[in-house]
């Protein structure tokens, strides 16, 4: 599913993501945007993407993240068939 980024809340979410200079500025602000099983489901999400495309195995994934493997599942779906929104954060983190 792509998101309609003509609908405005996502548009100015996005934009106020983009606005975030500093790892500090950008905890406070998801800090306050989400609740903390929000941000553990989010920062689980993207731990798991890392591990999938470092070829990790599901039972390995499971053991460190706690993930479940319909979580691992959706994943995976995403790496192989999304927007490539991981690829991109990937590789602008690891500088390539």
């Amino acid at each position: 599913m792509n998101i309609d980024l003509s609908k405005s809340n996502y548009e100015f979410l996005f934009k106020a993501v983009l606005a975030l200079e500093t790892m500090e500025e950008c905890a406070a602000f998801f800090e306050d945007l989400c609740t903390v099983q929000e941000m553990k489901a989010l920062s689980q999400r993207i731990a798991v993407a890392k591990m999938l495309k470092d070829n990790h195995v599901y039972s390995k994934i499971v053991k460190e993240t706690g993930a479940s493997t319909a979580t691992i599942s959706r994943v995976n779906r995403s790496l192989r068939y999304g927007c490539n929104g991981y690829d991109k954060i990937f590789e602008r983190i690891s500088g390539k």
